[in-house]
């Protein structure tokens, strides 16, 4: 059994408020959640208006399945506009 966690470090420019960084970050979650059946959440700078740090988890059998699912959403989060992808980090153990 293999564990990936992804983690994605967000810049977002029209955010002006908790409220709308909320807004901006719920319907990223869900779409990632609908389309690939993992576990997502923002995991740091919480009370920060335009930075936000989702964290993806998922298990498998296979690294390559692993590393295909993140790859897919990575391109998922790039193709938002609301968003700026400032960082990433993929472990597996």
């Amino acid at each position: 059994m293999l564990v990936g966690l992804y983690q994605i470090e967000l810049f977002i420019p029209d955010s002006g408020s908790l409220k709308s960084k909320r807004f901006v970050l719920k319907s990223l979650k869900d779409k990632i959640r609908a389309k690939f059946n993992v576990s997502v959440a923002e995991v740091e700078d919480n009370e920060l208006w335009q930075r936000a740090v989702l964290g993806v988890a998922m298990v498998s059998n296979e690294r390559k399945f692993i590393d295909q699912v993140m790859t897919q959403i990575f391109n998922l989060v790039e193709q938002d506009d609301n968003v700026e992808i400032t960082n990433q980090q993929l472990e597996v153990f």
